[in-house]
Parts: structure tokens; C-alpha cells; sequence
């Protein structure tokens, strides 16, 4: 069986952090649905709300990530998942529809103000890792043509093959991303603020209720913390 499991060097560097996992199966990430397409517009504007202060960098949804992400090693100027797509909303360029499954996360994202990605599960190789990289490890991100490997101390998501998404949650890579022949999903949310870890969990039944009733199958949630880290995906 496959696991997700949260290794002791990344609960040193984040002690507080909560990792809500939402893991379904099943699915059929095809097709277009106008519910989903009206909720990933009414989240962008939704998104506002975390973008009150005059200095982008100094809204909290931004600035806690921003402290988190100088805790560790990264690629020169990356920022996290949510920092990426409140930009676009300020900017106003709308987070646009990729399939359902991306649609629906990007769509909790920004009503939540939390970072958020997705893997396949059937592509992964062995148990995830959201660990430190030791550096080298390959990764080919989505976009991108050229391998750019993980810097040693990083915080990644890994599996046996390699990278799977880099600087903790900036970049999925191309090998396990939710596509339309996606059946078994990975969801993964992250929180570095206590104050925000009821909303972490909010966020993350509000992710496995909607994607049932777009995308059928079954799921299952849990909240990881430093005592509670191994999550059993297939």
C-alpha cells in the first residue's frame, strides 16, 4: 500500500504546520460542469478579501508564506501556490479552467486562501514524502522542458522517482498531475498559522464534499500534525 508520510526533518522546521490530505477514488475528472465553472469565478473574486493591504507582500495569506519559505533552501524568487494565484487576482488575471479536479482545488484555494495542489496516484512510485531534499533528485515541472533538480535542505514532495513538486507547494511536476484519466486523486492543503488551522480543516471538507458530488467516487480526510503524520492512499 501506498502512503503519504511527513518525515521528522520537515516537522523540525515546521512544528505547528497542519497537512490536511483529502484522498479520492474513482473519480471521472472529464468533462465540464457550469457549477464548478460559475464557483472558480466567483473565487477569484472571492479572493479579494485576502488582498486588503496596500503592500502585496504584507497581506497575511502572503506574508505567513513568505516567512515559512525562508525557513528553507529554495530556487531563487519562487513563492507559494497561493501567493502565485492571489497575484493573478490583483493583476486581474482570472485562474482559468484546466479539468475539474484542478478547477475544484484552485477553487478552494482562493475562497480559503490556502495553498493547495493534487497527484495522481496511480503514477506515483511508492510512498510521498514531504521531506527535505538531499538534492539532485529530479524534476521536470509542468511547462517546462528541462529537468531542474531539488537543492539540498528543500522542503519537497517525493516519491522513489523523484520530485513531485517543489519548494513545499510552488511547482507540480509533469509525471504525476491530475489529468483527465485521473480515477485516484491525492489532495493536499497546507497551514503554517494556528490561527488558521480551523479554517485548514474547513477547506479541506469543503474539497472532499464537492468533489464527490462532481466527480462521484469516494473519499477520505484527515488532518496531519507531528503526532499523526502517515496517511494511507492505495
Amino acid at each position: 500500500m501506498k502512503h503519504l508520510r511527513i518525515t521528522q526533518d520537515f516537522w523540525t522546521l515546521f512544528p505547528e504546520a497542519r497537512i490536511a490530505v483529502v484522498c479520492l477514488t474513482g473519480i471521472r475528472n472529464t468533462g465540464s460542469s457550469a457549477e464548478l465553472s460559475e464557483g472558480l469565478r466567483c473565487a477569484n473574486e472571492k479572493a479579494a478579501q485576502y488582498l486588503g493591504k496596500e503592500v502585496f507582500s504584507e497581506n497575511p495569506a502572503v506574508a505567513v508564506w513568505r516567512e515559512a519559505y525562508r525557513q528553507f533552501k529554495t530556487k531563487k524568487g519562487v513563492r507559494s501556490s497561493i501567493e502565485n494565484l492571489l497575484k493573478r487576482v490583483e493583476k486581474g488575471n482570472p485562474v482559468s479552467a484546466i479539468n475539474p479536479l484542478v478547477d475544484l482545488y484552485n477553487t478552494i484555494s482562493l475562497e480559503y486562501g490556502l495553498p493547495c495542489g493534487g497527484e495522481d496516484i496511480d503514477t506515483l512510485q511508492g510512498d510521498l514524502l514531504l521531506t527535505l531534499a538531499d538534492g539532485g533528485e529530479s524534476f521536470l515541472a509542468l511547462g517546462d522542458e528541462i529537468e531542474d533538480p531539488a537543492l539540498p535542505g528543500e522542503v519537497v514532495y517525493k516519491d522513489e522517482l523523484g520530485i513531485v513538486c517543489r519548494c513545499w507547494n510552488w511547482r507540480d511536476g509533469i509525471r504525476t498531475m491530475l489529468t483527465e484519466q485521473t480515477s485516484n486523486a491525492l489532495l493536499v492543503m497546507e497551514s503554517v498559522d494556528p490561527a488558521r488551522h480551523e479554517v485548514l480543516k474547513e477547506a479541506a471538507e469543503q474539497m472532499s464534499e464537492r468533489a464527490v458530488k462532481h466527480l462521484g467516487g469516494e473519499s477520505r480526510m484527515m488532518i496531519l500534525n507531528q503526532s499523526n503524520s502517515v496517511f494511507p492512499l492505495l
